[in-house]
């Protein structure tokens, strides 16, 4: 199946997968799911966000793919995978659980790692056996619980109804993007992205963006904009790291701050300056760092740890 919304070229256009399969979810959706690197590999799970893909991955599978198995997947109605029925936070959830399953072995673990609307799915499946089994450590990447449009910036108001309405119907628009010319990529920046982001970076987003289907855009919109995951944040009991640019506008850190307070166990909490909402394209170094230490230090461990982190787990 052709790849659409991507760059050909450069650091953003994604590695050719070792391996694809489709996995049926819980409602009998089918997802496109890539898999990078080694078999044997220590394991890492990529959840794209809302309006993109697994090429939205590309600088970090590149540099990870050599030293880990890279698992990433697109969310129903983006990149290859069809759209569905059904879009709610809990299929989010089948979702993962089912790529989670289809992909790792019983009683495997992996780093996840969500930005964004994948972060969501992270959250929204906290409490699912198989993500409670599966995951050794946590990168949440520029994300909220609940509160979205409320706490959005996009619009430049003051806080309050009118903001909110308004948001509500800029990011709910079902009028299509068009092609990525100069100025819409002007747009994109504001609203996704730091004021210095690099021309390369937010062509690659546009890209992305540009190609996710208007009425996928619209349907999971209407989602976001009633998320409420703040229950299942303190059932993410395993290691979490919490990154956060201070521009961004579509999940301002004000969410970032809320998520590590509630965590059972947040690790580290990181706020970048000048970066806005697209980090694992902003700060493609950072986001790959942080994995790659989530990597080294759960995923390393010795079985006498293993056999604990188990036990607390059932506990």
């Amino acid at each position: 199946m052709k790849r659409a919304g991507a760059v050909r070229h450069g650091v953003y256009a994604p590695p050719v997968a070792a391996r694809e399969l489709t996995v049926r979810s819980a409602d009998g959706a089918e997802l496109h799911v890539e898999v990078h690197g080694p078999e044997g590999a220590p394991a890492v799970v990529l959840a794209h966000g809302w309006t993109c893909s697994t090429a939205f991955w590309a600088a970090q599978i590149r540099e990870l793919a050599g030293e880990c198995r890279v698992i990433a997947y697109d969310q129903r109605g983006h990149g290859r995978t069809p759209a569905a029925v059904t879009c709610s936070a809990e299929a989010l959830a089948d979702d993962l659980e089912a790529v989670l399953t289809a992909t790792l072995a019983p009683g495997e673990r992996a780093v996840l790692a969500g930005h964004s609307m994948g972060g969501m799915t992270l959250m929204a499946a906290a409490g699912r056996p198989a993500l409670r089994d599966h995951a050794a450590a946590v990168l949440l990447c520029s994300t909220g619980a609940s509160r979205l449009v409320a706490e959005a910036r996009v619009v430049p108001l003051r806080p309050g109804r009118i903001r909110t309405g308004i948001t509500r119907r800029v990011l709910g628009s079902g009028a299509p993007l068009g092609p990525v010319t100069p100025v819409a990529k002007k747009v994109l920046r504001y609203a996704t992205m730091g004021p210095g982001a690099a021309p390369d970076k937010v062509e690659a987003c546009a890209r992305i963006v540009h190609a996710c289907p208007r009425g996928v855009r619209k349907a999971w919109s209407h989602v976001l904009a009633e998320l409420e995951v703040d229950v299942h944040v303190r059932e993410l009991r395993a290691p979490t790291a919490v990154v956060v640019g201070d521009a961004d506008r579509l999940t301002p850190p004000v969410h970032a701050r809320r998520i590590a307070g509630a965590l059972p166990d947040c690790r580290s909490f990181d706020v970048l300056t000048g970066v806005g909402h697209m980090t694992p394209i902003e700060a493609p170094a950072f986001i790959t760092e942080k994995i790659r230490a989530l990597v080294a230090e759960h995923l390393a461990a010795p079985a006498a740890t293993d056999a604990v982190d188990a036990e607390e787990r059932a506990v």
